[in-house]
This record gives structure tokens, sequence and C-alpha cells, in this order.
């Protein structure tokens, strides 16, 4: 059961993550010096994007939890 749930938990965070857009212009810019780099531009998301977003970090959080839950012994 806690196998599933963690899978489950697995699944759900790369569908999220899938789903959300980038925050840059890419790797290639990085390489090639086009446009600046900012790693920590200040971007609010907004919407949806602000909702995901925050269900991702707390699928993160439970992921861990369950991953240190599921080799307890």
């Amino acid at each position: 059961m806690k196998d599933i749930l963690l899978i489950i938990v697995s699944a759900a965070i790369i569908i999220l993550s899938l789903l959300q857009s980038g925050k840059s212009e890419g790797i290639s810019s990085a390489f090639t010096g086009s446009g600046g780099l900012n790693l920590f531009s200040n971007v609010k998301e907004r919407g949806a994007e602000k909702v995901i977003s925050n269900i991702t970090f707390i699928l993160g959080i439970l992921f861990f939890a369950l991953a240190i839950w599921v080799n307890w012994k």
C-alpha cells in the first residue's frame, strides 16, 4: 500500500512539473549568452500557474515523507 501511494505521488509530481511553464529562455541561452541569464528574476506566478506550483511543492514534501516512511524499519 505504501509503495503504491509513493508511485501515485511520484507520477503526480512528474505530470504537474510538465504542466508548468518555463521561466527562462532555456539552457541554450545560458551557453550562448543571449538575453542574459536571470536565475533569480522576480517573476510572480498568478492564477492556475500559482496553484500548480503550490501543489507541486506540497507533493514534493509528501514524496520525501513517504520515501522515509516506506524505508522505515
